[in-house]
């Protein structure tokens, strides 16, 4: 049995534009956090480590890339007949963004304050500056004081900055290339997928509840596990390294199973079953293997369900968090998984069509086409939206805010959700926006956490874990974990399946 924890000594106000908790005098009340947010101060925490090691690694990616592409275009300009004058006018503008960010990580290496965003055009401009002139008030605005959240956040729509005020690069992904060769390295665990969701459809006209039941753990746990591969995380990981974090099948799942320190499943397959022709909304997170798995339990619950008919998919604007899913992702992920070449079948082999699984693969990507064609399957905005394009509720997703102001900050957004049946939040940054990013103790009750969003719609978050904040999961394994010193709450090897149902 959870409890809530006690108050501490001191209460902190959350750093990212706290929630009403009532409305006295037609003014909302700042929301009061009982904990502190996590920042980089604490040399033993994640948070440190990101800002030491992680993010300087990314953004030496993204110079790597822009050099990479801007010496391709210099090749390119020399050829017969090739305007040479725009892709030279390109080429200078890529390497002034290389400039641009070089003198970022220098910056972010000394622990600089965190500057203004430009004016460009785009989403949460504004409401970025606001919070740094907040922070600066407070003398936490520079790498290593800013809150983690925040910054993080930051800096992503900070790198988008760079590209959206210029003429040449403004569509530009510079994590695309990377999202693409992790996603080919993918076959297997999808073919593998494909063949069992094939031999699925022979079973259509038998499924009962009980069966669907089984079914519908391994999807969840499979949707689960898909998080695992986080580009943002696995900046040293090989191929093999992937393929294995991809592993599925139920020798796989159930060696994982004592690694759910909180598992809401039966609570969960109880609401969705409860259902008639219901309403599911994914919250995305990263593109590639994770939003292959998405679209499989999607398919699932469409398909051999009677429970749901529509299944809406929320993506970020902008290049987020790295591997994060955009517009231009969801519509590339299904072009890729019916392009026999794109897949390879195994890690280190040829690219070969003959490879077991790949003839199941085709027909489920083009019932997942029919899906979208006529709405079963939706984004949330249109799918030709840009990068950094308009989506008035797709916008909050790249802001800093936790996801308790929703209904405040982002009220279409709130009222879209609120006509769900079931919002699935997916991964490490939408549960660390659920839990607005404070050190709540793990057995911190996840309706206390979430504040407010407890009572809006029912939610379920899959997560495995790759960041401190950890809530649901009862005191004494909680602290035979911290005990054991093994890195936990960080090391993905973990995970969360989290349900609140609807408020009663």
């Amino acid at each position: 049995m959870e409890s809530d924890p006690g108050p501490t000594r001191r209460t902190y106000h959350t750093p990212l534009n706290p929630l009403r908790s009532h409305v006295r005098n037609g003014m909302p009340e700042l929301f009061t956090a009982p904990y502190p947010p996590y920042d980089p101060t604490d040399r033993s925490g994640f948070s440190y480590e990101t800002v030491v090691k992680r993010w300087p690694v990314i953004i030496t990616s993204i110079i790597d890339q822009l050099h990479r592409d801007c010496h391709d275009l210099s090749i390119e300009s020399q050829k017969p007949g090739a305007d040479k004058a725009m892709l030279e006018a390109k080429i200078a503008e890529g390497k002034g963004i290389i400039e641009t960010i070089s003198k970022l990580k220098y910056q972010m290496g000394r622990d600089y304050p965190l500057e203004h965003i430009p004016e460009d055009g785009e989403a949460d401009v504004s409401s970025y500056n606001e919070e740094l002139h907040r922070l600066a008030s407070r003398q936490v605005n520079t790498w290593f004081t800013a809150p983690w959240l925040f910054a993080e956040c930051y800096l992503y729509r900070l790198l988008r900055s760079f590209f959206a005020v210029t003429v040449s690069w403004n569509s530009y992904d510079p994590f695309l290339p990377q999202k693409m060769s992790t996603f080919s390295q993918s076959g297997m665990s999808i073919r593998q997928i494909a063949t069992s969701m094939h031999e699925l459809e022979a079973e259509k006209s038998v499924l009962g509840d009980e069966k669907l039941g089984v079914l519908f753990r391994e999807m969840i746990q499979m949707c689960l596990w898909g998080n695992a591969t986080d580009l943002s995380l696995l900046t040293h990981m090989s191929p093999q390294d992937i393929e294995h974090l991809q592993s599925v099948g139920k020798e796989a799942q159930a060696a994982r199973q004592q690694f759910i320190l909180r598992d809401d499943q039966d609570q969960v397959w109880r609401h969705l079953s409860s259902l008639k022709d219901g309403r599911v909304d994914f919250v995305l997170d990263n593109s590639g293997f994770e939003l292959f798995t998405d679209f499989v339990f999607a398919d699932f619950l469409v398909t051999y369900t009677p429970y749901v008919s529509k299944v809406y998919f929320h993506p970020k604007l902008i290049p987020w968090f790295v591997s994060d899913v955009t517009p231009p992702d969801f519509g590339q992920t299904l072009k890729s998984l019916l392009d026999i070449s794109f897949l390879a079948p195994s890690s280190g082999t040829g690219k070969d069509s003959s490879v077991p699984g790949s003839d199941h693969l085709k027909p489920m990507v083009m019932r997942w086409k029919n899906y979208v064609d006529r709405g079963a399957f939706s984004l949330s905005v249109p799918l030709d939206t840009p990068l950094g394009g308009n989506g008035t509720a797709a916008e909050f997703w790249t802001s800093p805010w936790p996801y308790w102001n929703m209904e405040t900050l982002a009220p279409e957004l709130f009222k879209s959700l609120k006509e769900s049946d079931l919002v699935i939040f997916k991964g490490d940054l939408n549960y660390r926006k659920l839990t607005g990013d404070v050190q709540w103790p793990a057995w911190t009750q996840f309706e206390s956490a979430i504040g407010p969003l407890a009572s809006a719609f029912p939610i379920l978050s899959l997560r495995t874990s790759k960041a401190d904040v950890v809530v649901g999961v009862d005191k004494e394994t909680a602290d035979r974990l911290d005990k054991s010193g093994e890195k936990w709450r960080v090391n993905g090897r973990y995970a969360l399946i989290s349900f609140l149902g609807p408020h009663r």
